[in-house]
């Protein structure tokens, strides 16, 4: 499992970078998930406010449809566990997680309940088709109180958002079309709950015209890192999803303007880059993923090396691109890419998560 920093979230700016944290976090243990009875899935489909989807299923599917259902499954174990999680800090009344009313644990347990509906529907078409269903791991969150946690939400799931349009476009090329109408309702879901998160951080609830892109090698690599190591019930190469090596974002906070970056790659294990250890010059760029537009790439600079952990510096092209919202940076061999699926075969480091975010 590859080793990622995670920054501790700023709503402004996220690359994830993750302290110690001593609690972690499985699945629920009230209510059957991930293998509820009849009655069990009843009372959590009250509680979401709607049912699972009951339509056939087509006779067969791509691999590469099953690889993404995996990863999507995979995810949404993961937020599961964080929303149960938040549930049971609001509810326990741990310090700094103090819900006044009482509304924000109404809202927590139907948004728990949904992600179970989707984490479990996704399962049962897995296991449908006699592929394999990932079943939760345990996890650890680096936040402290209630507003972190939000915050964290936001930026898990924009990059959900971006993911699960990385998923659609496979499942209509693999000629799995019967999937796309329920995955955009997923999205459609995953927007409305991700406007929630915006406005209670302060920002305005829609982020941009056209959400930011993803591919699942960058989700799945940004998804370990929240993976108590060795607790998952299966090995992870059950998911035949390449691992990145580790990027990360050094600003503690990204504003809305041009200005440069500077990242850290642990490049220790990646073979392409050995050549060019101790090296100050470097043909590198860093890609940035933004809204619809094609990859951005810029030159990195000022190279750093402390064994194989090198720390560069590189522009952050705001004003030209109008980059608010998420952008996904990735340190890359090539650039002058024609599409996102182009970037992950020449990536040596990635995904840092950057936040530019739009106050109202």
């Amino acid at each position: 499992m590859v080793s990622f920093l995670l920054t501790a979230m700023a709503l402004a700016s996220t690359a994830f970078a993750l302290p110690p944290v001593v609690r972690d976090f499985g699945p629920p243990t009230t209510d059957g998930f991930p293998n509820p009875n009849p009655q069990q899935l009843l009372a959590i489909e009250q509680r979401a406010d709607g049912m699972a989807p009951n339509g056939p299923l087509p006779s067969k599917v791509a691999s590469s449809t099953i690889t993404a259902l995996q990863l999507i499954a995979f995810n949404e174990n993961f937020e599961v566990a964080f929303f149960s999680s938040l549930l049971g800090n609001i509810t326990s009344k741990v310090p700094g997680y103090e819900d006044k009313d009482g509304s924000m644990a109404k809202i927590i347990d139907t948004i728990l309940a949904q992600e179970e509906l989707h984490a479990l529907g996704v399962i049962q078409v897995l296991q449908h088709y006699n592929q394999f269903a990932p079943m939760p791991c345990r996890y650890q969150f680096p936040v402290t109180n209630i507003d972190d946690a939000i915050q964290l939400a936001e930026t898990f799931t924009a990059v959900v958002l971006g993911t699960l349009q990385d998923a659609v476009q496979g499942f209509a090329k693999g000629g799995d079309d019967a999937f796309v109408r329920l995955f955009a309702s997923v999205i459609g879901q995953e927007g409305e709950q991700n406007g929630f998160y915006r406005f209670l951080g302060g920002a305005k609830p829609s982020e941009s015209p056209f959400l930011t892109t993803s591919v699942a090698s960058f989700a799945w690599t940004a998804l370990q890192q929240f993976v108590v190591p060795g607790s998952c019930p299966f090995d992870l190469n059950a998911i035949p999803i390449p691992l990145h090596a580790p990027l990360m974002l050094q600003n503690a906070k990204v504003e809305a303007k041009d200005q440069v970056l500077t990242f850290t790659a642990d490049l220790s294990n990646v073979q392409a880059a050995q050549a060019y250890v101790g090296k100050t010059t470097c043909q590198l760029f860093i890609t940035y993923f933004n809204g619809q537009l094609l990859p951005i790439s810029v030159p990195i600079s000022n190279i750093r090396w402390n064994g194989g952990l090198m720390t560069f510096d590189a522009p952050f092209p705001f004003t030209e691109n109008i980059m608010e919202g998420l952008s996904i940076a990735a340190l890359t061999s090539g650039n002058n890419f024609a599409g996102p699926d182009d970037v992950p075969a020449q990536t040596w480091a990635a995904p840092a998560l950057i936040q530019v975010v739009d106050k109202y």
